[in-house]
């Protein structure tokens, strides 16, 4: 088996926390798969609070069980190049269980199928709306998993929607599981990254527009703010050399000069990752050292260290002392596509691009660089780092 992968998907020693959560699951399936109307197992926590490890221990439970018929969806292609990865070196399980969501349905409607139990991570990422040019015609895709499944187990991340065709909140939720059985476990412990709860909560506040406050320095998470993102990269090539999965990754917005469309600040030029069907994942090829990371091909995968570039779509009030969301300056427009059944708002657009920026800050288990492409806000960001 793949030990990257491994060390990230199938842990150990899981915590106490993990164990009972698992424990809980397990009760809960058994019973939905003697009931006679489709139930909803929902695992909810923030990015690295392990909710892909708890599913991945039910997958290995079941999916190597010929008693039951069992399938596993991601919306995400790296992450399913990932799963069908790990499914090629556990005994009994099958890589063409492992698909899309919308091959699933497709397949399944097509050729009658039903399942015990279909499992979805980054459920947050299923469509809420039809997507013909994905060739998904249906009107939402956890409504077409759970007419085929007995249970559906599902980890959803209401903190990681960034587009309006995968719009989700709790009322969304609730509302199309409906009067089916469902049951909500809650994930609210740190597990990917070393650091501490103040920490994370720095994170957090820093997307969520509070007044910026210096890095709390009391853990062995390794924090550096850097004033030039050539300098942040150099740092990050020394980590990768190192301990490896070190990568630069970056939001939105940077303008396009002499028709490039790269991530230029300072000295620092390279070019955005690159969607490529070979089999092995964005985060672990060597080559992607040279290329800026983003949502697309991070979400799911823990870094080492991560070289983050707050991009032009942040700003700074000084007023307020405070990062700004700029959603004018946001350049990937798939964000903002409109959808007849929910209008969003200014404030809601700003949350979705907030959301890229918390979780990309969240890769990296052992340490954080940072720098912003807004003066302002990097000045800032630098001033409270040397008034500790």
């Amino acid at each position: 088996m793949n030990k990257i992968l491994q060390e990230q998907f199938f842990v150990k020693d899981l915590s106490d926390d993990q164990k009972h959560v698992i424990t809980d699951l397990n009760a809960y399936i058994k019973q939905g798969l003697s009931g006679k109307q489709s139930s909803v197992a929902i695992i909810e926590g923030a990015a690295g609070t392990g909710k892909s490890v708890v599913l991945m221990e039910l997958v290995r439970q079941y999916m190597t069980d010929p008693h039951y018929r069992t399938s596993l969806v991601v919306n995400h292609p790296e992450l399913y190049k990932a799963y069908r990865d790990l499914a090629a070196s556990i005994p009994n399980m099958h890589a063409k269980d492992i698909r899309r969501p919308t091959s699933l349905i497709n397949f399944a409607q097509k050729t009658h199928q039903k399942y015990d139990i279909i499992f979805v991570d980054e459920a947050h990422l299923l469509y809420s709306k039809s997507e013909p040019y994905a060739h998904y015609r249906g009107q939402n895709q956890l409504t077409d998993l759970m007419a085929l499944a007995k249970v559906v187990v599902v980890v959803y991340d209401f903190e990681q929607v960034f587009q309006s065709k995968m719009y989700w909140d709790k009322d969304l939720l609730y509302k199309t599981i409906g009067d089916h059985p469902h049951r909500l476990f809650s994930m609210n412990f740190q597990y990917r990254m070393v650091a501490n709860d103040d920490q994370v909560a720095w994170m957090d506040d820093l997307t969520a527009e509070k007044p910026l406050r210096p890095f709390p320095d009391d853990s062995e998470f390794e924090f550096k703010l850097f004033d030039t993102a050539g300098g942040m990269f150099d740092a990050i090539k020394k980590r990768n050399q190192e301990v490896g999965m070190s990568r630069m990754v970056a939001t939105s917005g940077f303008p396009r000069i002499d028709g490039r469309h790269n991530v230029e600040m300072d000295s620092f030029n390279l070019p955005w990752d690159e969607w490529d069907p070979q089999r092995t994942h964005w985060a672990k090829r060597e080559g992607s050292i040279t290329q800026v990371g983003t949502i697309y091909t991070l979400q799911g995968f823990d870094l080492n260290y991560v070289g983050m570039i707050i991009g032009p779509s942040f700003g700074y009030d000084p007023q307020t002392d405070t990062m700004t969301v700029i959603p004018e300056k946001y350049s990937h427009k798939e964000i903002f596509k409109k959808r007849k059944d929910i209008h969003f708002s200014r404030d809601e657009y700003k949350t979705f691009i907030a959301n890229v920026l918390n979780v990309l800050m969240k890769r990296g288990k052992y340490g954080l660089y940072l720098t912003a492409y807004d003066d302002a806000l990097r000045h800032r960001l630098l001033e409270l780092g040397t008034t500790k």
